[in-house]
Formats: C-alpha cells, structure tokens, sequence
C-alpha cells in the first residue's frame, strides 16, 4: 500500500471535491494534478471533504467499505480495500425514488450490499470477524448508490479515497435479521432492474466474508483513534461489480430470510 504523499493541499483538493457533489459537474482526476497522492494524502483529502459537508450542515451518520470484492476490484482496477462516511441527507428508506439531475448525480451506479448494525462500539485493533459477529445487533439489506465526482470514472486508488471512496447515498431496507446462526459466506444475491437480472453473487466475495470487511475498517480506523459506534449501520462491501445507474426500479433481493432493498432512479 503506497503510503507517502507530497505536501500537499488537502483542502484544496476538498474544496474542489466538495464543489463537484454540489454541482453534480465532475472534475478531472487529482492524481493528474498530483501524481504523487498516496493512501495517505487521499485520506487527508477525504477528512477536509467531510469537514466542508459538516460545515454545511450535514451529519455522518454511517460509514462504508468499499472495493472489497475481486469484481469491483477489477472494475475500478485497484487491489485493496478503502473505506468513505454516509452522511444524513443521503440515507433514503426502501422504495425511494430518486431523480439523477434533482439529486446532482454525475454518473451514478448500484451496488448491492449487507450493512452491519453494531450492538457495542467496536475499536481496534485485533479486531475480527467472529468479534464483529458476537457484536452486531442485526445485518440490513442495502442498496448504495456510489458516484464519482472525478469524470469518466478514470480513478485509481488515491482518487477514489479522496472522494469519500466515491461514496454519494444508500437506501436502507426494512428487515433487519440477528447475524445468529446466519452463513453469510454462502447467503446469495440478485440484482435486478426493471425484472432483469443484473448480477447474481455471495457474500463470500465481499472480503472472504462481510463481516471480516467491518473488522478490516475497525482495525484501519484504530490507527487514527476511530471506532466504529453501535447502532451506525457499516456497511461492508458490494456483492458485485458495481451496475450502471441508468433510470429504472431497481431491487436487490438475499437469501437466508435478509429480504430485499428496492430503490427507482429517474
């Protein structure tokens, strides 16, 4: 994992970020600009991004993992996991309609998802999956809609982080089920729009397993003296290679009693 930087101006790089969400017009890479951004300059990028979303008066209210299966792994052509923060204006319920050119969206894709609510703060570091199991209070269906505010999607790892892992909102759905007795290495997955299958996986394709990804961010976010807080849905990777977003009724339905998640994009 490359981890130096040059010095550079993460709130320039912020503001730039932050501008392109707001206007829904995308910007070009910043590791055009800057070559030399690294893991750690990004995610300097990505905290001044977040202040600026505080500053306007949203909330984090949820946190993400993302690239952690091989599909989108070589969709966005990276190797490594990276994590983002969901903010409150961007949680929408099951069913929701969502308009692209209301909402901003540059080009907007799907993914589907199990997030983890926690009964107990989870602080790292040694953090692992049977640990973040005998912590979760239920496991939730969920669609998010991830974007890039750099153009094209032309990204690689230090670009994606800097813009909050290129996270934009989820939509929650309504069945939350006890991670007791469940397998979620084996618990499957359809995506579907419109009644057309998209994609088919397992949740053993995010990370090994979905709840190894949260300890994965438990144990990233020690470093920084970060925990992840009970009751914060986590969410922990997609199933899939992420699918366009182009208008229709989308659904995600999981096997082992989870239920589904269903959201309309116009």
């Amino acid at each position: 994992m490359p981890q130096t930087s040059s010095n550079i101006d993460a709130h320039s790089f912020a503001k730039r970020l932050f501008e392109a969400f707001e206007s829904g017009k995308a910007i070009g890479p910043l590791t055009d600009q800057e070559p030399t951004l690294g893991v750690v300059g990004a995610y300097q990028v990505q905290r001044a991004l977040v202040e600026l979303h505080q500053k306007a008066g949203r909330r984090v209210v949820a946190r993400k993992v993302g690239l952690t299966s091989k599909a989108i792994q070589s969709q966005i052509g990276v190797d490594q996991p990276d994590y983002g923060v969901i903010l409150d204006t961007h949680v929408f319920e099951n069913g929701a309609v969502l308009s692209r050119q209301k909402h901003n969206m540059i080009a907007a894709k799907v993914e589907a998802e199990l997030a983890f609510i926690l009964d107990e703060e989870l602080r790292g570091p040694g953090v692992d999956a049977v640990r973040v199991l005998a912590s979760t209070r239920a496991v939730v269906p969920t669609l998010e809609i991830i974007d890039s505010r750099i153009s094209d999607w032309k990204i690689n790892l230090a670009d994606t982080i800097a813009d909050n892992a290129s996270g934009w909102g989820i939509v929650l759905g309504e069945v939350l089920t006890p991670a007791d007795g469940l397998n979620l290495t084996t618990v499957g997955m359809v995506l579907e729009r419109d009644g057309e299958v998209l994609a088919t996986g397992a949740g053993a394709a995010v990370y090994d397993h979905p709840a190894r990804a949260v300890a994965w961010l438990a144990n990233t976010l020690a470093v920084y003296g970060e925990s992840l807080p009970a009751g914060e849905p986590i969410l922990s990777g997609s199933f899939t290679a992420a699918v366009d977003g182009l208008p229709g009724r989308y659904q995600a339905r999981f096997g082992e009693g989870l239920g589904s998640v269903e959201v309309t994009i116009t």
